[in-house]
């Protein structure tokens, strides 16, 4: 398994603010597309900041337990989640939490362009994301941090998916 790269929720939000700012110098979206789940955390605090609308496409990429180090199929959801209206498409600005090997990025660009809703409105996709590896072939348009290797990120929220509702309740009583 790859080395961990342990990131603190102040560090996300750190990381987040120095994302919010280099859009913010160069770019005005008029949506912003968040890759779920990823993306979730992330699309909240921006949406907030830029003060934007939001959408979501729900992907899943990884599977299976002990593969953190591949990625699985691309399976997308039928549809875009989204209040904005179609109008409101016109400058998409497309995130999600890393680029790991840029597959999901891609593929999620090319989604997008032909999801038939919006796919008339919209003029112009730029991508952002917090964490690129250094063997990711996609080249983010905003990213605060590209990495010299290709560590596991553990993100702030990640050990939830280790633990059950019952260690909650037993550790909250």
């Amino acid at each position: 398994m790859a080395d961990k790269l342990i990131i603190s929720f102040q560090e996300y939000t750190k990381i987040v603010e120095k994302l919010a700012m280099l859009i913010h110098n160069s770019y005005k979206p008029t949506v912003l597309v968040g890759i779920m789940r990823g993306a979730a955390p992330i699309i909240d605090i921006l949406s907030r900041i830029l003060k934007l609308p939001i959408a979501y496409i729900v992907i899943q990429s990884y599977s299976g337990k002990g593969i953190e180090d591949k990625q699985g199929q691309l399976m997308f959801a039928r549809e875009i989640s989204s209040l904005a209206n179609e109008k409101d498409f016109n400058r998409v600005l497309l995130i999600d939490d890393l680029s790991d090997t840029g597959l999901t990025l891609n593929k999620s660009i090319e989604w997008l362009r032909s999801y038939g809703p919006t796919k008339n409105y919209i003029k112009e996709v730029k991508t952002a994301c917090l964490w690129k590896k250094k063997s990711s072939s996609f080249e983010p348009d905003f990213c605060p941090i590209r990495l010299d290797s290709d560590p596991w990120i553990v993100q702030p929220t990640e050990h939830y998916e280790e633990i059950s509702i019952d260690e909650i309740i037993k550790k909250n009583k």
